[in-house]
Parts: C-alpha cells; sequence; structure tokens
C-alpha cells in the first residue's frame, strides 16, 4: 500500500481492476492525484461465488471506507447480469456508494487519452498478458471486440499460447529429429524437470498462469536466435496483428487514423517484441498511431468513477459481439412498479387455506397440497382455445421444417429443458428440432444462476445466436409473467417473424400490443400453497400444459398411430421391449417375429411394421 504526500481533494474516487492474476485499486482525488494503492489476489468473476466476491470488496472496503464513487473492471464481467453482480457485493461493501461495473477491457480502453483529455476518434487495445484480446471504440461509441474467449477457445498471441506453444514444439521436434531442442532444455531447467517424459505429468496439473510463466524462456531463447522460438513469437505477433486490424476494420474506414494502444506484460516487458508488432500495424493500416499504454490501467477505472460521480455516461454503449437485438417495450421490465405493469400475479398472493401450514399435522398438509392440485386440470381448460391454436402452430412449424423452443428460467427454464430432451427418445426427432433455453445456460440446470433471469438482452441473445426464423415457434414460460429473459426473447422472436406464446400464471397481465405475443396462455391456478413457490402449482400446469403441446403436435405430424408411439427410439433395454410389443399390437404377431422384423430393421417401427405389412 502506497500513500501520496499530496493534499487530497474532495471528491475521492476509487477504481479497481481484477485480473486473471491480481488485482489492483487506486484511490485518486478530484484532481487525478494519486493517493493511495491496494493489490490482492486474482479475481476473474467466472471463477468467484457471490461471497467470494464480497469478501474481495470488502478487504479493498477495509483500506479504502469512503470514496464518493467507485469503478469497477472485472476479467469474466460480459454482460448485465454479470455487472449487476458486481454492483450489488459492491453496495454492501461500499453502502450508499455510486458503482459503475464493467470489464478489465473497458476500464484499460478509459486509461487511454491524450494530454488534453480526449480519446482519439478511434482507440484500439491490443492486449496480451496471460490472456489476450483486441477491443476498441470509435467517436460514435460502438465497440468491437476480438478474443477474449479464454484459454481453450482463444488467447491467441497470449503468454499462455506462446508457453503452450513451446511446449508442443519441444516435444514435436524431439520426435521428428531425435534431438532434445535448446528451448525444450530451458523448459526442463525452468520447471526442474530431469527429462521430457515428466512433462506429461507437470502438464496435466499445470494452470494457465503456470503454463504462461513459460513464454518468458520463449522470450529469452529468441533473443538468442532460436529458431523454434523465433517460429512461435512470429505466429504470436501475426496472431495479435490480424485481430488488431480485424477489430480496426470493425470501428473505422481504412487509412483513418486508429490510435492502437499495445497493453499486457507480454508485450510491455517485450520491448523488441512490441515494436514489432508496431511496425507490422504501421505497415498494413496506413495511418495508424502505435504506442504502449503509458499509465496502469487501473486509471481507466479510477476516470469511470469520476464520471460517474459527475453525471456523465461512463461509457457510450455496453460491448456486444453482435448487433444488439431488440427488445420488448420497456414497460414490460422489471424496474417499474408491479402497480403499472399488472395486479399482483396470484403465484404471489398469500393463499387463505394454508396460514397454518408450518403447523398442519403431516396427513392434513398432504390432502391439502393434493386438493389444490386437483384444481389445475379445470384453470387449464379454461385456456383450451388459445392451447388449441398453439398446437396447431407447433405442428405447422414441424412439417415445414421449423423448430419449437422452450425459454424460461428457473423452474420454468428447467420444465421446458425437460420436455425438450424427451422427445427424440419418444418420438424419434432430431435433438435440434425441440429445444430448451435457459438463463443461466448449462450450470442453471441444477442451481440458481443469480441475477440470470433479469437480464432481457441474454434472453435476446440467445434466439439471435440459434438463428430463430419465421419458421418457428418460441414458447417463453413464466408464472408471474414478467421475467425479462424470456421477453427478451419473445421481443427477439417476435421482431424475426417467428409465432410466439406466453405460458404464465398471472390472468391479470397487461401486455402493449406492440409487444403481446401471437398466442397468451394464462390459466389462474392461484396462489400457491407455499406463497410464491412457484415450482408446486405452478411448475405442475406448465408441465401439464408442455405435455399437451409436444404430444399433440406430433400426433398431428404422425409419430403415433392409435395411442402407441410408433417412432419411439429404443434406445435400451425397456425401451427395446417396448418396442416390439408396438409392432405386435400394429401387425398381431408373436413376440419373435416382431423381435425378428425390428433387428432386420435397425430397430425402426414403421419400417418393421411395413415390412410385416406386406407378408
Amino acid at each position: 500500500m502506497t500513500i501520496s504526500s499530496k493534499q487530497p481533494v474532495r471528491p475521492l474516487f476509487l477504481g479497481i481492476e481484477g485480473g486473471g492474476t491480481h488485482t489492483v485499486a487506486l484511490l485518486a482525488d478530484a484532481r487525478r492525484h494519486f493517493l493511495q494503492r491496494f493489490e490482492a489476489g486474482p479475481a476473474n468473476l467466472r471463477l468467484l461465488s457471490d461471497p467470494q466476491l464480497v469478501r474481495l470488496l470488502r478487504s479493498i472496503a477495509a483500506a479504502f471506507p469512503h470514496p464518493d464513487a467507485v469503478a469497477i473492471g472485472m476479467a469474466g464481467a460480459r454482460n448485465e447480469s454479470d455487472w449487476e453482480r458486481i454492483r450489488k457485493a459492491a453496495a454492501k461493501a461500499w453502502p450508499q456508494v455510486p458503482c459503475h461495473a464493467t470489464n478489465d477491457l473497458e476500464t484499460a480502453l478509459s486509461a487511454i487519452e491524450q494530454k488534453n483529455g480526449h480519446v482519439l476518434d478511434t482507440s484500439m487495445l491490443i492486449l496480451s498478458g496471460t490472456g489476450s484480446c483486441c477491443y476498441g471504440r470509435n467517436s460514435g461509441g460502438k465497440i468491437a471486440k476480438i478474443g477474449g474467449w479464454g484459454h481453450i477457445l482463444g488467447d491467441k498471441g497470449s503468454s499462455y499460447e506462446i508457453g503452450l506453444r513451446a511446449l508442443k514444439a519441444a516435444v514435436f521436434y524431439y520426435d521428428h529429429e531425435g534431438v532434445w531442442s535448446r528451448l525444450g532444455q530451458q523448459l526442463l531447467q525452468r520447471l526442474q524437470l530431469n527429462e521430457p517424459n515428466e512433462l506429461i505429468a507437470w502438464v496435466q496439473t499445470a494452470s494457465k498462469t503456470s503454463i504462461a510463466s513459460l513464454a518468458v524462456e520463449v522470450f529469452h531463447a529468441w533473443k538468442k536466435g532460436d529458431r523454434i522460438a523465433t517460429d512461435i513469437l512470429a505466429a504470436a505477433e501475426s496472431s495479435l496483428v490480424e485481430d488488431g486490424l480485424a477489430c480496426a476494420r470493425q470501428l473505422a474506414k481504412p487509412k483513418t487514423p486508429v490510435h492502437f494502444v499495445l497493453a499486457g506484460s507480454t508485450i510491455l516487458k517485450q520491448a523488441q517484441f512490441a515494436r514489432k508488432i508496431g511496425d507490422q500495424l504501421r505497415k498494413l493500416w496506413p495511418g495508424a498511431v502505435v504506442s504502449p499504454l503509458e499509465r496502469e490501467s487501473v486509471w481507466g477505472a479510477v476516470i469511470l468513477a469520476q464520471k460517474l460521480w459527475s453525471g456523465q455516461p461512463a461509457v457510450e454503449q455496453s460491448p456486444r459481439r453482435t448487433r444488439k437485438p431488440s427488445l420488448p417495450k420497456k414497460s414490460l421490465l422489471p424496474e417499474l412498479p408491479l402497480s403499472q405493469v399488472a395486479r399482483l400475479s396470484p403465484t404471489e398472493q398469500r393463499h387463505p387455506r394454508s396460514l397454518n401450514f408450518d403447523k398442519l399435522p403431516l396427513a392434513d398438509a398432504i390432502s391439502l397440497m393434493l386438493s389444490e392440485d386437483a384444481t389445475i386440470p379445470k384453470a387449464i381448460l379454461a385456456e383450451r382455445k388459445e392451447i388449441e391454436k398453439a398446437v396447431r402452430f407447433i405442428a405447422q412449424a414441424f412439417k415445414r421444417g421449423g423448430r419449437l423452443f422452450y425459454v424460461g428460467a428457473g423452474t420454468s427454464g428447467r420444465l421446458g429443458v425437460l420436455d425438450a430432451s424427451e422427445c427424440p427418445p419418444t418420438f424419434r426427432t432430431d435433438p435440434e428440432m425441440v429445444q430448451g433455453i435457459i438463463a443461466g445456460g448449462q450450470g442453471a440446470l441444477w442451481r440458481s444462476v443469480e441475477g440470470a433471469e433479469d437480464d432481457p438482452v441474454a434472453g435476446a441473445q440467445a434466439i439471435e445466436f440459434r438463428q430463430v426464423t419465421r419458421r418457428d415457434v418460441v414458447v417463453g414460460i413464466a408464472a408471474s409473467g414478467r421475467t425479462p429473459f424470456v421477453w427478451g426473447a419473445l421481443g427477439e422472436a417476435k421482431r424475426r417473424g417467428a409465432k410466439t406464446v406466453l405460458v404464465g400464471f398471472n390472468p391479470f397481465l397487461k401486455i402493449p400490443s406492440d409487444a403481446r405475443p401471437s398466442i397468451v396462455i394464462t390459466p389462474n391456478v392461484g396462489p400457491e400453497i407455499l406463497t410464491g413457490s412457484t415450482r408446486l402449482k405452478a411448475g405442475t400446469a406448465t408441465k401439464l400444459i408442455l405435455n399437451i403441446f409436444t404430444t399433440l403436435a406430433m400426433v398431428r405430424i404422425g409419430k403415433v398411430v392409435s395411442n402407441l408411439m410408433v417412432d419411439l427410439n429404443p434406445s435400451n433395454t425397456k425401451l427395446r421391449d417396448r418396442a416390439v410389443r408396438i409392432v405386435q399390437d400394429l401387425r398381431g404377431v408373436d413376440y419373435q417375429t416382431a423381435l425378428t422384423a425390428l433387428e432386420k430393421s435397425d430397430w425402426v417401427i414403421k419400417k418393421a411394421s411395413a415390412a410385416l405389412s406386406r407378408k
């Protein structure tokens, strides 16, 4: 920790930048005079739980208890739900202090300033440290990003990739030439290993940082003229230059001035490597200005905190890899008071029959729950006409090669994924034909993902990246009818011309006409026995409705004969036995005849049945 001797001038601004290897916090006053610095461990948001994040920020707050504004940029923070996680944690560390949350790339970009305090028309950050990324913004506020996918999918030209390629090259040339290279010798020495075979065990447990640290040996060998190291670093240079140029082309026309700023320890600590990158950028982009990042990137977080305090927009536009999807009207989003949207949903009301739920004898509690469940079918039947329309839409979509998407959060999302997953074995459908989308992705199937349901843009992007078209049907499932993730998905699906269906349990929901889905199904199943627990009656009703959607749509496209699953996929012993019995019922043959026919037809029931009918 370091303290400046300059007298602080209120207000005070705290900037925090969390990266994959360490976290830096810096306090400055209104004149941007440095006052105090603090360092902590790594802070990739994707690798921190909410309690861990709060503990990290509270450790910083112990050193900086009273800033006037805070800005936090963290590696792994990619969208609004991530930023909301950071803001909530910051509110626990600094109550009542405004906080701007973003990613560590934005803080680095914000640190790029001319002497007069203005950013050039187009500024482009080319960053290579443990990981790598190119990130830029033009004067119109447009943002472009290349890379940043992590060490498995990306990180081209990073220390990690350089170190990994060194390991691979060492064993490659050893296999081909029978000689352990000089670079290989350096790697063994650094790792305190005795011979190449020991690398196998080491690399199986090596961290990303450990592999990235080997880049130092590659640079050392390169300076001594090692041909393997030269090839590795030439490829790294080419990757960084190509990505930087690709990013610039998204923001500026060719030959217009672009300020390429080189950042990250891989570049900044290797002056000769940085010069070669700069030379290539100037050669391939006439008018390019290339310079190293002149001040520590955490200063960008300080600048963002100052902008937040002064009421200036911290960032002109949130980073997006693609066009920003269209969203439904803001009047459907959760920040407005509920009274402006609808009456309180029945799912949120207290049930008068269960006010003494915690004191009921067990037998009475069971009877109460089952008696409430018995009211569900009648409520659903009241929506029969809309459900029938939805089944027709889905069947028509299937007939023309379209798909059915379920979109939900929490229990609603899990039920959608469940129904989708049951279609391939039951009806021998392609897994793409019925798909479930859950807020928060795969991890949300078995645990809650904080804030995922509150991000409408994430819902819209899920639809965009599934390439939904007018041939498809998108069913949004939201017990209260108000889940932002679901409405984001429905809005984008509607914009793309797909049929849209809302399944919810708030019959009082008021939906603006321009955001209204093609079909709205909102049975009134009443309050839950356990107030607000929509995994109960609302969940049961959801499962019943989804059963109707897929089962009757499959009937209408010929996957059912009588009441038999003639497109069953017999993927296990139980289902093979069922397939035999189906063929028996269809053709009136004995078990062995049906079994033989199925074996000859690769266990396709329709083929086996057709073969027997010709005999």
